[in-house]
């Protein structure tokens, strides 16, 4: 594994997932441990688009972590797998992720209990060398139109008490 993956993701507390087929890059908290980004998502969780179709083997995942100036540092392959509940791998992983989960309704053993019957743990595996890092990140700002969201809203005028005059 590229010593700048392991790095980044350590120190990233939000990857950028591109999964083909659910449009553009998402954000998502994840946790680094034992050389591979796990993220939780289910009822009451994140969302991330395509992860499950990524993780039965119709697609790879592209990773980007940026940094703490806000760029982006490093982008690599993924081979995503689910944790099964009742693993080895979920008993070790669940309870960082918990410990990571920000306002979560209860405690960290609730939150993984809760995790047991409705979510899913997926771990995203780095399946080769970035394919950005250093020189062969981008120039450009990379923008995007942003997504339609039920949050977004028509703003409304301001409210006036008074009469205001014009100058």
């Amino acid at each position: 594994m590229h010593p700048l993956i392991a790095e980044a993701a350590k120190k990233a507390a939000v990857a950028w997932l591109t999964v083909p087929g659910a449009g553009q890059a998402y954000p998502v908290w994840s946790l680094w441990a034992n050389d591979a980004l796990h993220v939780v998502t289910g009822p009451g969780e994140q969302t991330a688009p395509g992860l499950a179709e990524a993780a039965a083997g119709s697609a790879e995942a592209q990773v980007t972590m940026t940094g703490d100036h806000g760029g982006r540092v490093v982008r690599w392959p993924a081979t995503v797998a689910v944790l099964p509940a009742d693993g080895e791998d979920w008993a070790a992983i669940a309870p960082q992720l918990a410990g990571k989960r920000l306002n979560a309704p209860g405690g960290a053993e609730q939150t993984v209990r809760r995790w047991a019957v409705d979510c899913h743990i997926y771990r995203l595996t780095p399946g080769g060398d970035p394919d950005e890092a250093g020189p062969t990140l981008p120039d450009g700002d990379l923008t995007a139109t942003p997504r339609k969201t039920p949050g977004t809203r028509l703003p409304r005028r301001p409210f006036r008490l008074h009469k205001v005059r014009g100058a």
